[in-house]
This record gives structure tokens, C-alpha cells and sequence, in this order.
């Protein structure tokens, strides 16, 4: 039974890297069409046979050794949602995150039944060097160590190689899915209005300030930045002392990365209020402080991340009468 779970998992593994190396081939081709059913309805069957298989390992999962794995896979689902959001309609992202965020629901419910909470106590024991070194075992299928992974750069609208600059995009009334912002030094970046996706790559000492993300953000090699930033999920990649102002539907997630802080999302403009309706993120959900740290397998607290103190945040930021640049 267990060799049939984890061919099933490899299964699903490969046909999940199979449609990713379709839509890359498509990207590096053409550019795709969101509209394409035949791409809608690949990624929706990869997604539900996942969907599916993570469901099965729940229902019969009963060794707490084996969530590791369940949630790794869910991990993988999500980030693969996240790189092909901008091939799908809003409807589409939105039904995703939806099951995604039950699935998450479910094995949390799991976790508590399998691994139940001790009772509270006042008695102090010395850990051991064993219990201090245990670290949650890695899962079979998915790997999360792989230091050499990166997101491509999207042949999309957006900003590149700019320096001391101020940039400004309005989304609204634009057909824009995705926007890729990356090589920028010494820059403000003020976007306007809800898009599907956004990518970040190579910025330092930049500021960026941006509406609603209907999808999700993806980002990579930031340093000493300031990012005012709301979407369904945020996955952050190489990321040095920057800070992080955050309305997130799921848990922001961080890797290779250290001295990163986090606070509560503070963008204002005129109708921003029914962008984050729009995109589902007029709610806010507190999970700007549950940080997920991807390279810290220890019970304790990651060093690499921290709570922004309420003295030393920005405030309110204001993006009334800015204007759009060009890119």
C-alpha cells in the first residue's frame, strides 16, 4: 500500500514538471493566450489529479511521519499555481486558492488529530542534544534544498534595467496579466490598480509600492528594499534585509533569505478599496506575520525573519496623483 502511494506521488510529480516544461517552451515560443483552452484545461487536469492525490494521502494518512510530505506536496501545488496564474482567467486563480487554502485547512485538522498539543506545564527539563537537532524530515517526492532554482524572467510589460528612477503603472483599463519588474537599482515603483501576477528579480535599494495582485507574486534576489505588497500568495527567494508590508490570503513564504521583516500591508489610493474587493483581499487575514521559512526545518522560530516594530515602519503610504512612466 505504501509503494502504491508513493508511485502515485511520483506520478503526479512528473506530470506537474511536464506541464510546466510545456508552458516554458510556449512562453520561450510565443507568447501564450490566456484564453487558450487547451492550456486551461492541461493545467486544470494536472491540478485536480493533484488535488485528488494529496486528498487520498489525507484520508488514509494515519503516521504522523508521513505529513511532512502531504504538506511539501501542497507546497509544490500552490507554487505551481502561482508560476502559470498568468495563463489562467481570475476565476481560475481565485478556484484554485480556494481548494488550495481547504487542502491546507484539512491538514492542519490532520495534524492536530495525529500529533495532539501536550497539556501545559510548569516543569523544566534540559532538551536534549537530540531533541534540539531534530529537524522534520524532508519529503520524497519534492525537494526543497535545490539552491540552484530560479524563476524565469517573463517576456512581459514591465520595468527593467533602471536606476534612480521613480516608475509609475496604472492597471486600471489595461489588458495587463502579469507585470515583471527586475534589474532596477535605486528606484520608487508605484503601481496602480489589480493584476494577475507580478515577478521580481535583482532589485536593491528600491521601493515598491503596488495594488492588489489577483494571483500571485514571485520574487528573487532583493536586497536593502522596501515592498508594499497584497495577493493571494508571495513566495520570496534571496532576499536581504528588507522589509515587507503585506496583505496575503495564504502564508507568505520565504527561502535562502535573512533579514527579512514583515508588517501589515498600508497602501493607499483613490479606489483601492474595490481593487482589494475585486481580488478577493478586502479581508485582512493576519497572515502577514505567519511566515513560512522553506529553508528552516526546526521547531523553533527562523532567525531569518522578524515582526517589523510598530516605531520603525513607514505608515501610510499615499499614491494620489502619481502618474504614469514608461517602462
Amino acid at each position: 500500500m505504501e509503494d502504491e502511494k508513493q508511485t502515485l506521488q511520483k506520478k503526479h510529480q512528473l506530470m506537474l514538471e511536464r506541464l510546466s516544461a510545456r508552458h516554458q517552451t510556449r512562453l520561450e515560443t510565443q507568447k501564450p493566450d490566456p484564453s487558450d483552452s487547451s492550456t486551461i484545461s492541461a493545467f486544470l487536469s494536472c491540478f485536480n489529479d493533484s488535488k485528488k492525490s494529496i486528498a487520498a494521502q489525507m484520508e488514509s494518512s494515519t503516521d504522523p511521519s508521513r505529513l511532512p510530505n502531504i504538506s511539501a506536496a501542497i507546497s509544490y501545488l500552490e507554487k505551481f499555481v502561482a508560476e502559470n496564474s498568468y495563463l489562467l482567467p481570475s476565476y481560475e486563480i481565485r478556484s484554485s486558492l480556494k481548494i488550495i487554502s481547504d487542502l491546507k485547512q484539512s491538514l492542519e485538522n490532520l495534524t492536530s488529530q495525529l500529533i495532539p498539543k501536550k497539556k501545559f506545564s510548569f516543569k523544566k527539563s534540559k532538551p536534549t542534544k537530540t531533541q534540539i537537532e531534530t529537524r522534520i524530515p524532508l519529503p520524497d517526492t519534492v525537494s526543497v534544498s535545490e539552491k540552484t532554482t530560479s524563476y524565469t524572467i517573463r517576456d512581459s510589460p514591465g520595468f527593467r534595467h533602471k536606476q534612480n528612477q521613480v516608475l509609475v503603472q496604472n492597471f486600471k483599463g489595461s489588458e495587463i496579466g502579469e507585470f515583471t519588474i527586475s534589474d532596477l537599482d535605486l528606484c520608487e515603483v508605484k503601481l496602480i490598480g489589480c493584476v494577475n501576477a507580478l515577478f521580481f528579480n535583482r532589485l536593491k535599494n528600491c521601493k515598491i509600492y503596488a495594488g492588489p495582485v489577483v494571483g500571485s507574486i514571485l520574487m528573487e534576489e532583493v536586497e536593502d528594499c522596501v515592498f508594499v505588497l497584497a495577493s493571494h500568495q508571495i513566495r520570496i527567494h534571496f532576499a536581504k534585509r528588507s522589509d515587507f508590508y503585506l496583505r496575503v490570503r495564504s502564508r507568505p513564504i520565504i527561502e535562502d533569505s535573512d533579514g527579512v521583516r514583515f508588517a501589515n500591508y498600508c497602501l493607499k489610493y483613490e479606489g483601492i478599496e474595490e481593487d482589494l474587493a475585486m481580488a478577493v483581499l478586502d479581508e485582512e487575514t493576519g497572515n502577514w506575520a505567519n511566515v513560512d521559512d522553506f529553508k528552516w526545518l526546526r521547531a523553533m522560530q527562523s532567525p531569518n525573519w522578524s515582526i517589523l516594530p510598530e516605531e520603525e515602519r513607514i505608515g501610510d503610504v499615499d499614491l494620489a496623483n502619481s502618474n504614469s512612466s514608461t517602462s
